[in-house]
């Protein structure tokens, strides 16, 4: 196969905004550096004495996409050097905080408690997931969408644009065929200087409805695959087994196909 990266993006704060990054240094047994490093929880979950230990927790404890579709009008800009978040709308700064410090987090929670006030019990609470990060999956994985996939939805199914950032994949690779991908659990990918094994599929949500753009819920993702494919996945899982830096543009190789 001929395949290149053509994105690499983070989400910094589960349920925001996606980081486009040129490069990024992938370390072995982790997820991409600061993807998912941060969540804002609710409810039940935001009262958690154990908040500090930064325990991985399940979707339904955070504000998302899921339920929440309002955060997709808001746009996320954060500082890996100094823990800063600016969080804008419409293009102006509506709230800022540095994350490492105790008052830039009650300044990001007080924001967020005004933003979606009603949309859950109790007042909402910044954590951060130290060591790991509050992906959908507990076992530390990159997330991997190939974007023949998308286009093929798009124009064989669902017969209208799919923004593939609907996806919130971690590399989204172009050049292979379409769902080539679903082949692959099990494999070995190389990707620029790094290896991945690919572990799992990945399970499509609800908060794939969301358009990115405008924050609609416009695509009904989960019927329309099961139609099309008689699946409801896009992407794949894959744990990075030899740490590396990866770059865009650079080529994707399977190295092996067989069950580990």
């Amino acid at each position: 196969m001929t395949a290149t990266v053509a994105a690499i993006r983070r989400y910094p704060i589960k349920g925001l905004s996606g980081q486009d990054l040129p490069a990024v240094d992938l370390v072995t047994g982790q997820p991409i550096p600061f993807d998912r490093r941060f969540g804002i929880l609710h409810g039940p979950a935001a009262q958690d004495a154990g908040l500090d230990a930064g325990i991985w927790r399940p979707n339904e404890d955070f504000f998302t996409l899921d339920r929440n579709e309002k955060l997709a009008l808001l746009d996320s800009e954060f500082d890996e050097a100094t823990q800063s978040l600016i969080i804008r709308r419409g293009g102006k700064p509506v709230s800022r905080g540095r994350l490492d410090q105790p008052m830039g987090r009650m300044l990001i929670e007080q924001f967020f408690a005004a933003y979606l006030a009603g949309a859950a019990p109790g007042l909402p609470k910044l954590a951060e997931a130290k060591g790991g990060a509050f992906t959908d999956r507990e076992e530390a994985a990159v997330s991997i969408l190939n974007l023949a996939s998308v286009r093929d939805l798009e124009e064989r199914v669902a017969k209208q644009p799919v923004d593939p950032r609907r996806f919130r994949a971690n590399l989204v690779v172009d050049g292979l065929e379409p769902w080539v991908e679903r082949q692959w659990i099990g494999a070995l990918l190389t990707i620029g200087g790094a290896t991945l094994r690919v572990c799992a599929h990945k399970d499509c949500r609800s908060s794939s409805e969301v358009n990115p753009a405008t924050g609609a819920r416009d695509f009904n993702t989960l019927p329309i695959l099961e139609r099309g494919y008689g699946h409801t996945q896009c992407g794949v899982y894959a744990r990075v087994v030899q740490g590396g830096r990866i770059a865009l543009g650079d080529p994707v190789t399977l190295s092996e196909t067989s069950l580990p």
